[in-house]
């Protein structure tokens, strides 16, 4: 059982200055930084501190980002040489001005935030090409490339994933690229279509760090879309994608699933399977259906096996674009990564102003970007802020560290009412304490994320190394205290 004890002391130098961001509901106070507070001795408090604590220490944290659709990255390249590279290194960079992005999502070949259907290897319904004669990157090169090499050049260690939203149509059991199955004796062409993928991308100067098998698994209303159930996708892997990439000494990893978390037993029951886990690194989920408890039980089930959050689309739903921040940073920035998602990655980088573009009957029609593109011109949105407020500050190889949860039991002392000067302990069911996570950057400082979900103006202590800092936040608004 975790205590919380707030004891009294005294003298003692002050430990370390905390800074502050905050970004408020209103939109006044977009990751602005805050003045300076100090670390001071406890005293006797009624109210649950939160405890950081970095001797308890749990997941690397891979990165924060979004998906860099076709569509996202026809936007940037439409855009003037100059002000795609200014809006590439406000996005990427970890200078005082930049937001820090720090993983990327790509898709292989098209999805549906893309103006049209493509795969690397299209080819007129009837014919096949088991020796993939005519597979390109083609369209990737006309966008999706060059971007790649401009943001590389700003953050040249991003991770970078990458998931297909289909096969080619001539590999499935219908020519059709939206939904029906990948044909049987398709699987070992397709898994070499992923060796040829990650190779012709790495000639093009772009590490393709993991693949998820295929995106949405169990949707298949999206164009493109593939079903594949979880015993025909550990087929796939455990006798085709997972020897064909160890054949071709490619380290990109495996990563299984790539849907929603209300079926954890989809990656379980691949898992389940020793020749085919032994190729596998982890599982990925989206948050459109269940609980983000889901992923834990996956990490519960198999600490072996990483846990990755790979998408969520954010969207405004008012005239500014942090009104629901403190809900959507306790979603997406807290709650995963306390669910031991390695990675947080929303969708996508961009659209216009109209939410393109995306393809017909089936394309995503009000998928807004973290940034509006019209043009020149670039609007910074809800999904941009919410990931800002952490990449910014918790970059690639930070560790996620204890802190007090909510739901954690408490124990604080008390004066006696009857006995000035005797105390008594106090026990809590739960710290109620506000919603947050903490890391341990690999330079040392700690990073606390907090959020105000409540209706009302809250003032908080943070506890660390047996002294404490008083912090306060308005309602709806989120803050990080970094201190090292």
């Amino acid at each position: 059982m975790t205590m919380f004890l707030m004891l009294s002391a005294s003298g003692g130098k002050v430990l370390a200055q905390v800074k502050s961001w905050i970004t408020t509901a209103d939109g006044k106070s977009l990751i602005e930084r805050q003045k300076d507070a100090e670390f001071k001795p406890m005293s006797l408090s009624r109210q649950a501190p939160i405890i950081v604590d970095d001797s308890q220490r749990f997941q690397q944290m891979e990165g924060f980002g979004f998906a860099l659709t076709g569509g996202s990255a026809e936007l940037l390249m439409k855009m003037t040489a100059s002000e795609r590279r200014n809006t590439i290194r406000q996005l990427f960079s970890r200078d005082e001005s930049g937001a820090g992005i720090s993983y990327l999502r790509l898709t292989v070949g098209a999805s549906d935030m893309n103006s049209f259907v493509f795969s690397y290897d299209d080819i007129p319904e009837g014919q096949k090409d088991l020796e993939l004669k005519y597979f390109s990157l083609a369209q990737d090169l006309k966008d999706v490339v060059p971007v790649m090499k401009e943001i590389l050049s700003v953050c040249p260690d991003i991770p970078i994933l990458a998931s297909p939203w289909s096969a080619p149509a001539w590999m499935k059991e219908e020519y059709n690229v939206r939904g029906f199955k990948l044909r049987r004796d398709c699987y070992e062409v397709y898994a070499h279509y992923f060796v040829r993928y990650v190779q012709e991308m790495k000639q093009n100067g772009i590490t393709i760090g993991a693949v998820t098998v295929q995106n949405e698994p169990l949707n298949s209303r999206n164009t493109p879309s593939m079903p594949w159930d979880p015993e025909d996708q550990k087929l796939f892997i455990r006798d085709y994608l997972g020897p064909q990439f160890a054949q071709n000494g490619i380290q990109t990893k495996i990563i299984l699933f790539d849907h929603n978390c209300d079926r954890p037993d989809y990656p379980l029951s691949i898992l389940a399977d020793s020749e085919a886990s032994r190729y596998v690194a982890g599982s990925a989920f989206h948050h459109y259906m269940g609980d983000l408890s889901a992923m834990g039980q996956v990490h519960a089930a198999r600490p072996d096996k990483d846990v990755y959050f790979t998408e969520q689309m954010i969207v405004d739903r008012n005239n500014h674009p942090s009104s629901q921040i403190a809900q959507t940073v306790k979603r997406m920035i807290i709650d995963v990564p306390r669910n031991w998602s390695r990675a947080v990655v929303l969708w996508n980088l961009a659209a216009d102003p109209e939410a393109n573009p995306h393809t017909d009957n089936g394309g995503c029609p009000f998928c807004m970007g973290a940034i509006t593109i019209d043009g020149d011109a670039v609007t910074r949105n809800l999904a941009y802020y919410t990931i800002a407020q952490v990449s910014k500050f918790v970059p690639s190889g930070s560790c996620r560290i204890y802190s007090t949860s909510p739901s954690d039991p408490a124990i604080m002392l008390g004066e006696d009412e009857q006995h000035p000067g005797v105390f008594r302990v106090n026990h809590y069911d739960q710290s109620g304490v506000l919603p947050n996570v903490a890391f341990l950057s690999p330079n040392g400082e700690k990073v606390l994320i907090v959020s105000n979900t409540t209706s009302a103006y809250a003032t908080f202590s943070i506890q660390h190394d047996g002294r404490i800092c008083t912090q306060s936040l308005p309602s709806g608004a989120v803050g990080t205290y970094v201190w090292k």
